[in-house]
């Protein structure tokens, strides 16, 4: 895959969707694309996070702990976006991800994204309000769960 087809991959993947096509040239272009085999780990939980990862192809397994055996999996594939909040800060990982199937992932480090977003301060404000408009969603549907579970008036 070139650069284009990266830039591609990253406008279909909504927190990058928002920067513009010169903010995800730039990301495009220091990523790291790494391929895995079925059965291959990307990331332990509890390893220091310190990059997102993008789905290209393939699926991957989250679970938590370190098993295979672990209680809790989801199944996450193409176009997912692993690691969101290790763009933005200093972070462990909570799950541990583990290929499905043949798969290839696009590595953003957080050096990048945070340089990326120096030198596009215009990339930066639309970043801002995106997450301040899924923090005011995220809060609001915890306001009716809340309501839901405990219906007294406040």
């Amino acid at each position: 895959m070139g650069i284009e087809d990266d830039i591609t991959v990253l406008e279909r993947v909504p927190t990058f969707s928002v920067l513009g096509r010169e903010a995800l040239r730039i990301l495009a272009i220091g990523a790291e694309n790494r391929a895995l085999s079925t059965g291959e780990v990307l990331f332990n939980a509890g390893d220091v996070a310190d990059s997102g990862f993008i789905i290209q192809f393939g699926a991957f397994s989250l679970k938590e702990g370190q098993t295979e055996n672990a209680a809790q999996s989801v199944i996450a594939g193409s176009g997912t976006l692993l690691g969101e909040f290790a763009l933005l800060t200093e972070t462990t990982r909570p799950m541990t991800a583990i290929a499905v199937e043949p798969s290839k992932v696009l590595r953003i480090s957080r050096t990048l994204f945070l340089k990326m977003l120096e030198g596009y301060p215009e990339a930066a404000v639309k970043m801002r309000n995106y997450i301040a408009a899924r923090v005011t969603r995220t809060a609001s549907d915890i306001s009716k769960v809340g309501a839901t579970i405990d219906p007294r008036p406040r």
